[in-house]
Protein backbone atom coordinates (compact mmCIF):
# COMPACT_ATOMS: atom_id res chain seq x y z
CA UNK A 1 0.00 0.00 0.00
CA UNK A 2 1.58 3.29 -0.81
CA UNK A 3 2.58 5.31 1.87
CA UNK A 4 2.32 8.33 0.32
CA UNK A 5 0.62 11.85 1.59
CA UNK A 6 2.78 14.32 0.96
CA UNK A 7 4.55 16.03 -3.02
CA UNK A 8 6.75 13.23 -3.32
CA UNK A 9 4.45 11.00 -4.63
CA UNK A 10 3.61 7.35 -4.00
CA UNK A 11 5.37 4.54 -3.21
CA UNK A 12 3.58 1.56 -4.89
CA UNK A 13 0.34 1.41 -6.33
CA UNK A 14 -2.40 0.60 -3.76
CA UNK A 15 -4.03 -2.93 -4.43
CA UNK A 16 -7.90 -2.52 -5.63
CA UNK A 17 -9.82 -3.66 -2.12
CA UNK A 18 -12.63 -6.05 -2.09
CA UNK A 19 -16.45 -5.14 -1.44
CA UNK A 20 -15.98 -6.11 2.54
CA UNK A 21 -12.36 -4.35 3.09
CA UNK A 22 -14.75 -1.01 0.98
CA UNK A 23 -17.30 -1.26 3.48
CA UNK A 24 -15.16 -2.19 6.37
CA UNK A 25 -12.46 0.56 6.08
CA UNK A 26 -14.99 2.98 4.86
CA UNK A 27 -17.37 2.75 7.76
CA UNK A 28 -14.93 2.94 10.31
CA UNK A 29 -12.60 5.84 8.44
CA UNK A 30 -16.05 7.91 7.89
CA UNK A 31 -17.01 6.73 11.50
CA UNK A 32 -13.79 8.37 12.94
CA UNK A 33 -13.85 11.60 10.51
CA UNK A 34 -17.50 11.79 12.20
CA UNK A 35 -16.68 11.43 15.69
CA UNK A 36 -13.31 14.03 15.35
CA UNK A 37 -15.21 16.40 13.40
CA UNK A 38 -16.09 18.10 17.03
CA UNK A 39 -16.68 22.08 14.84
CA UNK A 40 -18.62 20.47 11.80
CA UNK A 41 -22.28 22.49 11.04
CA UNK A 42 -23.29 25.20 9.02
CA UNK A 43 -20.69 27.84 10.43
CA UNK A 44 -17.66 25.55 9.39
CA UNK A 45 -19.41 24.75 6.01
CA UNK A 46 -19.75 28.42 5.38
CA UNK A 47 -16.62 29.19 6.00
CA UNK A 48 -15.09 26.01 4.36
CA UNK A 49 -17.37 26.82 0.62
CA UNK A 50 -15.67 30.63 1.12
CA UNK A 51 -12.45 29.69 1.86
CA UNK A 52 -11.76 26.63 -0.80
CA UNK A 53 -14.32 26.82 -4.16
CA UNK A 54 -13.02 28.71 -6.52
CA UNK A 55 -15.16 29.34 -10.12
CA UNK A 56 -14.46 32.38 -12.30
CA UNK A 57 -17.69 34.59 -13.61
CA UNK A 58 -15.88 33.47 -16.92
CA UNK A 59 -16.39 29.82 -16.37
CA UNK A 60 -20.38 30.25 -15.49
CA UNK A 61 -20.67 32.34 -18.40
CA UNK A 62 -19.20 29.15 -20.60
CA UNK A 63 -21.20 26.46 -18.10
CA UNK A 64 -24.68 28.65 -19.59
CA UNK A 65 -23.42 29.50 -23.28
CA UNK A 66 -22.46 25.63 -23.94
CA UNK A 67 -25.52 24.49 -22.19
CA UNK A 68 -27.59 26.53 -24.50
CA UNK A 69 -25.22 25.14 -27.51
CA UNK A 70 -26.04 21.72 -26.82
CA UNK A 71 -29.65 22.15 -26.85
CA UNK A 72 -29.09 24.44 -30.54
CA UNK A 73 -27.17 21.75 -31.73
CA UNK A 74 -28.91 18.92 -30.58
CA UNK A 75 -32.28 20.62 -32.67
CA UNK A 76 -30.19 21.45 -35.42
CA UNK A 77 -28.60 17.60 -35.87
CA UNK A 78 -32.49 16.51 -35.10
CA UNK A 79 -33.76 18.48 -38.07
CA UNK A 80 -31.30 18.55 -40.72
CA UNK A 81 -30.18 14.80 -40.00
CA UNK A 82 -31.70 12.31 -37.71
CA UNK A 83 -35.52 13.01 -39.15
CA UNK A 84 -34.33 12.77 -42.37
CA UNK A 85 -32.36 9.86 -41.94
CA UNK A 86 -35.40 7.77 -40.32
CA UNK A 87 -37.38 9.05 -43.56
CA UNK A 88 -34.84 7.80 -45.52
CA UNK A 89 -34.53 4.20 -43.69
CA UNK A 90 -38.66 4.17 -43.44
CA UNK A 91 -38.67 3.66 -39.76
CA UNK A 92 -42.36 2.66 -38.09
CA UNK A 93 -43.52 6.19 -37.18
CA UNK A 94 -43.38 5.15 -33.59
CA UNK A 95 -39.13 3.98 -33.99
CA UNK A 96 -39.13 7.37 -36.14
CA UNK A 97 -40.27 9.41 -33.46
CA UNK A 98 -37.64 8.10 -30.94
CA UNK A 99 -34.68 7.73 -32.87
CA UNK A 100 -33.41 11.32 -32.85
CA UNK A 101 -32.99 11.47 -28.94
CA UNK A 102 -30.47 8.00 -29.53
CA UNK A 103 -28.89 9.24 -32.00
CA UNK A 104 -28.03 12.75 -30.52
CA UNK A 105 -27.08 10.41 -27.07
CA UNK A 106 -25.00 8.03 -28.89
CA UNK A 107 -23.11 10.83 -31.13
CA UNK A 108 -22.21 12.58 -27.64
CA UNK A 109 -21.51 9.93 -25.30
CA UNK A 110 -18.96 8.63 -28.14
CA UNK A 111 -17.31 11.60 -28.32
CA UNK A 112 -17.24 12.28 -24.53
CA UNK A 113 -16.25 8.95 -23.25
CA UNK A 114 -13.69 8.79 -25.84
CA UNK A 115 -12.04 11.96 -24.26
CA UNK A 116 -12.28 10.07 -20.64
CA UNK A 117 -10.34 6.96 -21.75
CA UNK A 118 -7.75 9.03 -24.00
CA UNK A 119 -7.15 10.91 -20.61
CA UNK A 120 -6.77 8.37 -18.52
CA UNK A 121 -4.87 5.95 -20.66
CA UNK A 122 -3.32 7.94 -23.47
CA UNK A 123 -1.64 11.07 -20.89
CA UNK A 124 0.23 10.94 -17.75
CA UNK A 125 -2.77 10.84 -15.63
CA UNK A 126 -2.67 7.29 -13.52
CA UNK A 127 -6.29 8.31 -12.21
CA UNK A 128 -7.67 4.89 -13.54
CA UNK A 129 -4.69 2.32 -12.16
CA UNK A 130 -4.01 3.93 -9.19
CA UNK A 131 -7.06 5.63 -8.04
CA UNK A 132 -5.82 7.09 -4.43
CA UNK A 133 -3.29 9.16 -6.93
CA UNK A 134 -6.54 11.38 -7.49
CA UNK A 135 -5.87 13.13 -4.02
CA UNK A 136 -1.89 12.98 -4.26
CA UNK A 137 -0.55 16.75 -4.05
CA UNK A 138 -3.96 18.23 -3.72
CA UNK A 139 -3.81 21.72 -2.66
CA UNK A 140 -6.93 23.94 -2.33
CA UNK A 141 -7.63 26.69 -5.29
CA UNK A 142 -4.96 24.95 -7.33
CA UNK A 143 -5.08 24.80 -11.10
CA UNK A 144 -6.82 23.13 -12.93
CA UNK A 145 -5.18 21.48 -16.23
CA UNK A 146 -6.52 22.71 -19.07
CA UNK A 147 -7.19 19.40 -21.22
CA UNK A 148 -9.43 18.08 -17.79
CA UNK A 149 -10.96 21.44 -17.66
CA UNK A 150 -12.06 21.33 -21.15
CA UNK A 151 -13.72 17.44 -20.23
CA UNK A 152 -15.85 19.63 -17.42
CA UNK A 153 -16.75 22.20 -19.57
CA UNK A 154 -17.98 19.52 -21.90
CA UNK A 155 -19.62 17.29 -19.20
CA UNK A 156 -21.15 20.09 -17.13
CA UNK A 157 -22.90 22.15 -19.77
CA UNK A 158 -24.16 18.67 -21.22
CA UNK A 159 -25.67 17.76 -17.78
CA UNK A 160 -27.46 21.18 -17.52
CA UNK A 161 -28.50 20.91 -21.03
CA UNK A 162 -30.15 17.49 -20.00
CA UNK A 163 -32.11 18.87 -17.13
CA UNK A 164 -34.13 20.82 -19.54
CA UNK A 165 -33.84 18.08 -22.13
CA UNK A 166 -35.48 15.64 -19.95
CA UNK A 167 -38.21 17.25 -19.39
CA UNK A 168 -39.03 19.13 -22.60
CA UNK A 169 -37.20 17.12 -25.45
CA UNK A 170 -37.21 13.58 -24.35
CA UNK A 171 -39.87 10.58 -24.20
CA UNK A 172 -41.08 10.83 -20.55
CA UNK A 173 -40.15 6.64 -19.01
CA UNK A 174 -40.65 5.08 -15.89
CA UNK A 175 -37.55 6.15 -14.65
CA UNK A 176 -37.80 9.60 -15.65
CA UNK A 177 -38.36 11.30 -12.43
CA UNK A 178 -35.45 9.02 -11.15
CA UNK A 179 -33.16 10.58 -14.08
CA UNK A 180 -34.03 13.73 -13.42
CA UNK A 181 -32.87 13.67 -9.78
CA UNK A 182 -29.83 11.86 -11.44
CA UNK A 183 -29.40 14.39 -13.43
CA UNK A 184 -29.40 16.95 -10.98
CA UNK A 185 -26.91 15.15 -8.75
CA UNK A 186 -24.63 14.29 -11.21
CA UNK A 187 -24.74 17.97 -12.06
CA UNK A 188 -24.02 19.08 -8.34
CA UNK A 189 -21.09 16.61 -8.51
CA UNK A 190 -19.07 18.02 -11.52
CA UNK A 191 -19.82 21.62 -10.38
CA UNK A 192 -18.71 20.82 -6.98
CA UNK A 193 -15.40 18.70 -7.61
CA UNK A 194 -14.36 21.79 -10.33
CA UNK A 195 -15.00 24.08 -7.72
CA UNK A 196 -12.86 21.98 -4.73
CA UNK A 197 -11.06 21.11 -7.13
CA UNK A 198 -11.84 17.16 -7.06
CA UNK A 199 -11.39 17.09 -11.24
CA UNK A 200 -9.29 14.10 -10.97
CA UNK A 201 -11.77 11.64 -9.30
CA UNK A 202 -14.44 13.36 -11.60
CA UNK A 203 -12.67 12.33 -15.13
CA UNK A 204 -12.69 8.60 -13.19
CA UNK A 205 -16.21 8.88 -12.40
CA UNK A 206 -17.21 10.04 -16.00
CA UNK A 207 -15.11 7.38 -17.94
CA UNK A 208 -16.83 5.10 -15.86
CA UNK A 209 -20.35 6.20 -16.43
CA UNK A 210 -20.31 6.71 -20.26
CA UNK A 211 -19.39 4.07 -21.79
CA UNK A 212 -22.99 2.19 -20.97
CA UNK A 213 -25.25 4.99 -22.30
CA UNK A 214 -22.99 4.24 -25.79
CA UNK A 215 -24.57 0.47 -25.44
CA UNK A 216 -27.83 1.53 -24.79
CA UNK A 217 -27.79 4.12 -27.65
CA UNK A 218 -26.23 1.65 -30.04
CA UNK A 219 -29.14 -1.09 -28.92
CA UNK A 220 -32.05 1.02 -29.40
CA UNK A 221 -31.26 2.74 -32.65
CA UNK A 222 -30.56 -1.12 -34.13
CA UNK A 223 -33.90 -2.38 -32.41
CA UNK A 224 -35.49 0.56 -34.68
CA UNK A 225 -33.69 -0.52 -37.55
CA UNK A 226 -34.83 -4.36 -37.86
CA UNK A 227 -37.95 -2.95 -38.82
CA UNK A 228 -37.60 -0.57 -40.94
CA UNK A 229 -38.97 -0.50 -44.24
CA UNK A 230 -41.84 -3.03 -43.05
CA UNK A 231 -39.45 -5.60 -43.43
CA UNK A 232 -36.90 -7.80 -40.90
CA UNK A 233 -33.50 -6.99 -40.93
CA UNK A 234 -31.36 -9.80 -39.27
CA UNK A 235 -28.37 -8.06 -38.74
CA UNK A 236 -29.43 -5.38 -36.69
CA UNK A 237 -31.80 -7.61 -34.70
CA UNK A 238 -28.30 -9.21 -33.61
CA UNK A 239 -26.22 -5.95 -33.07
CA UNK A 240 -29.11 -5.09 -30.71
CA UNK A 241 -29.14 -8.21 -28.88
CA UNK A 242 -25.31 -8.36 -28.62
CA UNK A 243 -25.12 -4.51 -27.56
CA UNK A 244 -27.79 -5.78 -24.71
CA UNK A 245 -25.57 -8.03 -23.58
CA UNK A 246 -22.56 -6.12 -23.52
CA UNK A 247 -24.21 -3.11 -21.72
CA UNK A 248 -26.00 -5.26 -18.76
CA UNK A 249 -22.26 -7.05 -18.16
CA UNK A 250 -20.56 -3.61 -18.29
CA UNK A 251 -23.01 -1.80 -16.25
CA UNK A 252 -22.12 -4.17 -13.63
CA UNK A 253 -18.43 -4.10 -14.18
CA UNK A 254 -18.07 -0.34 -14.44
CA UNK A 255 -20.57 1.17 -12.35
CA UNK A 256 -21.21 -1.74 -9.42
CA UNK A 257 -17.62 -3.39 -9.43
CA UNK A 258 -14.86 -0.42 -10.79
CA UNK A 259 -17.09 2.72 -9.47
CA UNK A 260 -17.71 1.64 -5.98
CA UNK A 261 -14.33 -0.09 -5.70
CA UNK A 262 -12.22 2.36 -7.02
CA UNK A 263 -13.68 6.01 -6.73
CA UNK A 264 -15.61 5.16 -3.31
CA UNK A 265 -12.61 3.75 -1.60
CA UNK A 266 -10.29 6.23 -3.13
CA UNK A 267 -12.90 9.19 -2.01
CA UNK A 268 -13.87 7.59 1.51
CA UNK A 269 -10.68 6.37 2.40
CA UNK A 270 -7.70 7.34 0.69
CA UNK A 271 -8.59 10.76 0.62
CA UNK A 272 -8.27 11.30 4.43
CA UNK A 273 -4.95 9.44 3.87
CA UNK A 274 -3.37 12.28 1.98
CA UNK A 275 -5.34 15.28 2.59
CA UNK A 276 -6.78 14.66 6.53
CA UNK A 277 -8.56 18.17 6.24
CA UNK A 278 -10.06 17.43 3.21
CA UNK A 279 -12.97 20.08 2.60
CA UNK A 280 -16.82 18.78 2.53
CA UNK A 281 -15.39 15.34 2.85
CA UNK A 282 -19.16 13.54 4.12
CA UNK A 283 -21.07 16.06 1.49
CA UNK A 284 -18.51 14.89 -1.49
CA UNK A 285 -19.33 11.24 -0.63
CA UNK A 286 -22.53 11.89 0.04
CA UNK A 287 -23.38 12.91 -3.32
CA UNK A 288 -20.74 9.59 -4.80
CA UNK A 289 -23.18 7.27 -2.39
CA UNK A 290 -26.01 8.77 -3.98
CA UNK A 291 -25.11 7.91 -7.62
CA UNK A 292 -24.22 4.19 -6.47
CA UNK A 293 -27.38 3.95 -5.09
CA UNK A 294 -29.39 4.76 -8.29
CA UNK A 295 -26.79 2.79 -10.50
CA UNK A 296 -28.39 -0.19 -8.43
CA UNK A 297 -31.71 0.76 -8.91
CA UNK A 298 -31.28 1.07 -12.70
CA UNK A 299 -29.28 -2.42 -12.44
CA UNK A 300 -33.01 -3.93 -11.29
CA UNK A 301 -34.12 -2.61 -14.45
CA UNK A 302 -31.45 -4.53 -16.43
CA UNK A 303 -32.35 -7.57 -14.52
CA UNK A 304 -35.96 -7.33 -15.44
CA UNK A 305 -35.39 -6.32 -18.90
CA UNK A 306 -32.74 -9.79 -19.32
CA UNK A 307 -35.65 -12.13 -17.70
CA UNK A 308 -37.36 -10.81 -20.13
CA UNK A 309 -35.52 -10.87 -23.02
CA UNK A 310 -35.39 -14.97 -22.05
CA UNK A 311 -39.01 -15.42 -21.80
CA UNK A 312 -40.31 -13.47 -24.52
CA UNK A 313 -36.91 -12.86 -27.08
CA UNK A 314 -37.66 -9.70 -28.11
CA UNK A 315 -35.96 -6.42 -26.83
CA UNK A 316 -38.06 -4.08 -25.29
CA UNK A 317 -37.96 -1.16 -22.84
CA UNK A 318 -39.29 -2.38 -19.70
CA UNK A 319 -38.95 1.57 -18.45
CA UNK A 320 -41.62 2.94 -20.69
CA UNK A 321 -45.44 2.91 -20.45
CA UNK A 322 -48.07 1.40 -22.29
CA UNK A 323 -50.87 3.36 -23.92
CA UNK A 324 -54.79 1.88 -24.30
CA UNK A 325 -53.53 0.01 -26.99
CA UNK A 326 -51.16 -2.02 -24.59
CA UNK A 327 -48.35 -1.02 -27.21
CA UNK A 328 -45.43 0.69 -25.90
CA UNK A 329 -45.54 4.90 -24.90
CA UNK A 330 -44.25 7.25 -26.65
CA UNK A 331 -40.42 7.24 -25.26
CA UNK A 332 -37.83 4.61 -25.78
CA UNK A 333 -37.78 1.16 -26.66
CA UNK A 334 -34.64 -0.86 -25.60
CA UNK A 335 -34.64 0.02 -22.49
CA UNK A 336 -31.08 -0.07 -21.51
CA UNK A 337 -32.36 -0.64 -18.62
CA UNK A 338 -30.30 2.47 -18.43
CA UNK A 339 -31.02 5.44 -20.05
CA UNK A 340 -29.14 7.97 -20.71
CA UNK A 341 -28.89 8.76 -19.02
CA UNK A 342 -29.87 6.23 -17.69
CA UNK A 343 -26.63 6.09 -17.37
CA UNK A 344 -27.55 3.05 -16.82
CA UNK A 345 -29.57 -0.12 -18.26
CA UNK A 346 -32.50 1.32 -16.48
CA UNK A 347 -33.03 4.84 -17.71
CA UNK A 348 -30.95 7.45 -17.66
CA UNK A 349 -33.49 9.03 -19.62
CA UNK A 350 -36.24 11.17 -18.88
CA UNK A 351 -38.86 13.07 -20.51
CA UNK A 352 -41.81 15.66 -19.67
CA UNK A 353 -43.97 14.37 -17.87
CA UNK A 354 -47.43 13.00 -18.85
CA UNK A 355 -47.33 15.32 -22.25
CA UNK A 356 -46.97 13.17 -25.34
CA UNK A 357 -46.61 14.33 -28.60
CA UNK A 358 -48.89 14.40 -31.40
CA UNK A 359 -46.49 11.06 -33.21
CA UNK A 360 -47.04 9.21 -29.91
CA UNK A 361 -43.68 10.51 -28.28
CA UNK A 362 -44.11 12.02 -24.73
CA UNK A 363 -42.43 15.41 -24.13
CA UNK A 364 -38.82 15.30 -23.51
CA UNK A 365 -36.51 15.31 -20.16
CA UNK A 366 -32.92 15.78 -19.23
CA UNK A 367 -22.23 13.00 -16.74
Amino acid sequence: MSSHTGDGGPVEVEPMPGYLELITRASTVMLGAWRDCSTCGLELSKRTLLDNAYITVTEVVLFFFCAFLWTQVRRGLTESLFKPLAQWWRLMPKDAAKMPESAWKLVFYTMSWSYSTYLLFFTSYSFFHDPPSVFYNWKSGMSVPADIAIAYLIQGSFYGHSIYATVYMDAWRKDSAVMVVHHIITLALIIFSYAFRYHNVGILVLFLHDINDIQLEFSKLNIYLKSRGGGYHLLNDVLSNMGSVSFSITWFWFRLYWFPLKVLYATCVSSLQSVPSIPFYFFFNALLLALLLMNIYWFLFIVAFVVKVLKVKEVNDVREYEDEDGSNAAAGLLKDPHAENSDDGAGHHISAQGKHAQNGVTKDKHL
